[in-house]
């Protein structure tokens, strides 16, 4: 069976298709819905009305009059059927499942089999509808990101704010925001404050609150005051329009199952064809009692179970549940081929900062000599303003403020830390290799200490010291002990940090192999040492930034924070826009999930098939069992595949 691309123009929001009302019901949608059934319905009502005439062996109801009416029945449901037929062996597609459906029902009509020519196109016909909305509820979840797309942006321009389409937005403008409204590009926040709600970009509930100068992404409904930002992105390069061209090109990146089902069809359709006709023809030779009626028969019974509906619509749809379901949980996969190698994998790589850290460094610990802690931190704080290092950035956002505090002759030595003089008084800021450059004498105690820190000298004495560490993320311990209970057991740490803090993460996530101090190129090197053995299936999960050769290199690059990282989308195979590395665990079981239903439907669709094409060569079985070998176990299939949007993981 032929699938149409995903299109996402054909997607639109349900508020600008038809006529919509509050209630976010679709009644121009509905109304379509129901006009599509209306075929199926006549020729229902019509064959239900034959049967009943048939078994009451009316007077009229015979001869040209039965065939007539029969032939009026067929033609709502059958007509389309044949012309699409028709049309694909102009183009030289002969053995579609519309050229079988043709090929069975009308030779149903030849023999004289006129309800059963009927109920087969029927069925199959009612088969397709639901297959058709089977496919537009697995659409769902791609309608959803398409209704954050803005349709608007109030744009300052000429000393007054107007509404424009959000493309014709320049990078650098000012876009005022309201309540309720969605941000319609990428930028920067230029009120105070603001509360966002990310649900539909990221899949998180909870309201996401930033501070003025902080990123904001297109697609996020702004939940308290009205803000304004600046832009930073046009609108075709905003993350929202980057998702939407990812997933639709998911939808297009075939699994080597669905491409081997596919392929599969295209042999499997015409040999049941020629056997078919082998059915008709060749017992004449070896049957004493031969009726060619009744061998044709049998041959109709074969075309009908041949068409490999069940397989080629349910397994792009237990795969595209399975893309919508992921991203429904701010999983973002780049095709169908990857929810396969999630669950091949046995051995996954991790960075370290910004991975299972926040990558964020904050104040551990805080230890003055012979200061009180606050004057020592005013003259810590007075030296690290000068600087634009992480470390310094953290340091400033101690409590105390240093009113009165101001360095002078700052200089910074490269490699050590800075020099400088507050109050009047000379003060180093650094690591131990500037304390033993100046000759001064430090606690032993900071041999004992693995992460970073700062030494603090004020007029030539060690003055104390401040511990700066990346926190853990909440979720990093039950990801690793999840990992291990979903069948991981080799799990891998590496990290450009200096090998003491790498192990000490390691060690607390239990983590037994670990190695810092890494370049990039060095991480590469360890995953192509593990590639050599080819039973091993490797996974890398790194921030998307500084990880890209390595995400590229393994069988599936995973890229944590990618809603605001152009690198992560560009370069990994599989993206968390949430930022936590639990949802790793829920890619690998929605992977496996889909896997599973899609064999499952794979032995339904073969094991009936074959169970009825031996049932009808030997005359044990009608067109009623053919079309439930086609039509019924389809439906099953498809009811299967859509179980996936129902699915929780935890």
């Amino acid at each position: 069976m032929k699938k149409k691309k995903i299109n996402l123009k054909d997607l639109k929001p349900s508020s600008e298709a038809g006529h919509s009302h509050n209630d976010g019901h679709n009644h121009g949608d509905q109304a379509n819905n129901f006009k599509a059934y209306v075929p199926a319905i006549i020729s229902f009502i019509m064959l239900i009305i034959g049967i009943v005439l048939d078994y009451f062996n009316t007077e009229f109801f015979k001869d040209w009059i039965r065939i007539v009416w029969y032939g009026v029945a067929y033609i709502p449901v059958g007509l389309p059927v044949v012309k699409e037929g028709w049309e694909s062996i102009i183009k030289g597609d002969v053995f579609t499942e519309f050229f079988l459906m043709s090929i069975a029902t009308i030779g149903a009509f030849v023999i004289g089999e006129y309800p059963e020519g009927v109920a087969v196109m029927l069925f199959y016909a009612v088969g397709e509808l639901f297959q058709n909305a089977a496919v537009n509820r697995a659409k769902g979840n791609i309608k959803a990101l398409l209704d954050v797309r803005p349709n608007e942006a109030l744009v300052y321009r000429n000393k007054d704010y107007k509404s424009v389409n959000p493309e014709t937005v320049e990078i650098g403008e000012k876009v005022k925001v309201r309540v309720g409204e969605k941000i319609p590009l990428d930028g920067i926040l230029l009120s105070e404050k603001g509360s966002f709600n990310t649900a539909a970009l990221t899949g998180e509930s909870k309201p996401n609150t930033i501070t003025k100068g902080e990123k904001v992404f297109a697609g996020s409904i702004n939940m308290d005051g009205v803000i304004e930002i600046e832009t930073t992105k046009e609108f075709k390069d905003s993350s929202i329009a980057r998702i939407l061209d990812m997933v639709q090109n998911a939808t297009a990146r075939k699994s080597k199952t669905e491409l081997f089902i596919r392929k599969f069809a295209r042999v499997y359709t015409p040999i049941v064809v020629f056997l078919a006709i082998g059915v008709t023809f060749l017992p004449y030779f070896f049957v004493n009692d031969y009726v060619f009626r009744d061998w044709l028969y049998r041959a109709l019974i074969f075309l009908v179970i041949s068409c490999p509906c069940a397989l080629v619509i349910s397994i792009p749809l237990g795969y595209f549940g399975g893309l919508g379901a992921a991203s429904k949980n701010g999983i973002l996969f780049k095709g169908a081929s990857f929810l396969d190698a999630m669950t091949k994998i046995n051995i996954l790589v991790m960075d370290k900062t910004g991975t299972v850290t926040k990558g964020v460094f904050k104040i551990k610990e805080i230890k003055a000599f012979n200061w009180e802690e606050s004057e020592f931190m005013k003259y810590l704080m007075a030296m690290e303003k000068q600087s634009t290092h992480p470390i310094a950035t953290a340091i400033l956002e101690y409590k105390e403020e240093g009113a009165g505090f101001e360095a002078s002759k700052v200089s910074e030595i490269a490699g050590k830390g800075l020099k400088g003089t507050v109050n009047s008084k000379s003060v180093l800021v650094g690591n131990k290799a500037l304390m033993i450059d100046n000759n001064i004498k430090i606690s032993k105690e900071i041999d004992t200490i693995v992460e970073s820190i700062v030494l603090v000298a004020i007029d030539n004495t060690f003055a104390g010291f401040v511990v700066i560490a990346d926190e853990l993320k909440e979720d990093a311990k039950e990801t690793i002990v999840a990992l291990h209970k979903k069948g991981i057991k080799k799990i891998i740490m590496l990290s450009g940090d200096k090998d003491s803090i790498t192990q000490k993460v390691a060690s607390e996530l239990n983590i037994k192999e670990a190695k810092g101090g890494l370049l990039p190129e060095d991480k590469l090197n360890e995953v192509e040492k593990l590639k050599q053995n080819p039973k091993n299936k490797i996974a890398f999960i790194g921030d998307g930034i500084n990880d890209a050769p390595v995400l590229a290199a393994s069988d599936v690059g995973i890229a944590m924070g990618g809603l605001g990282s152009d690198v992560a989308i560009e370069t990994a195979d599989v993206i968390i826009q949430t930022d936590q590395p639990s949802k790793v665990v829920k890619a690998i079981q929605i992977g496996r999930s889909t896997r599973k239903i899609i064999w499952q439907n794979i032995g339904l669709a073969f094991g009936v098939k074959v169970i009825v094409l031996i049932l009808g060569a030997g005359g044990l079985a009608t067109m009623w069992e053919a079309v439930f070998a086609d039509v019924g176990v389809a439906l099953l299939a498809i009811l299967n595949a859509v179980r996936l949007q129902k699915m929780k993981w935890d």
